[in-house]
């Protein structure tokens, strides 16, 4: 499984390195220290800290160049043809249907880093409710 260093992390979520070391030593985010003491954070660990309900991440911000999004899968669900693949970039959560043989040949797994292009040909604005 991969592991991420506390820089990485901060990319991926649109955060700085100093939240993601306080979500570490809050306990939020497990962590490991190498020989050397450097934090390391296993993807598996990242893709569900980042998809849990039960918490809010807070200072998430945005990151898009060109529609390409990098962040983290979060699950993928394969079935004999097609495979659903779920990807929280900042404080967005994408799906992507594709077939099962591309996600294979990507060899996409919870835990890896992934970047979700998008291309659009219909794009809707709402007003957000107010309370």
């Amino acid at each position: 499984m991969p592991q991420y260093r506390i820089g990485q992390v901060a990319d991926v979520l649109g955060v700085s390195a100093d939240t993601v070391r306080r979500w570490v030593d809050a306990g939020k985010l497990p962590a490991e220290r190498t020989a050397g003491g450097q934090r390391l954070i296993d993807g598996a660990e990242l893709a569900r800290f980042v998809s849990s309900p039960s918490h809010e991440i807070e200072g998430l911000r945005v990151q898009s160049t060109r529609n390409h999004l990098t962040g983290i899968v979060t699950r993928v669900a394969r079935d004999g043809v097609a495979a659903q693949v779920e990807l929280q970039a900042g404080p967005f959560r994408m799906v992507s249907l594709m077939t099962r043989e591309a996600a294979d040949d990507l060899g996409l797994e919870p835990g890896m880093l992934a970047v979700a292009s998008v291309k659009s040909t219909s794009v809707m604005i709402e007003l957000p409710s107010t309370p």
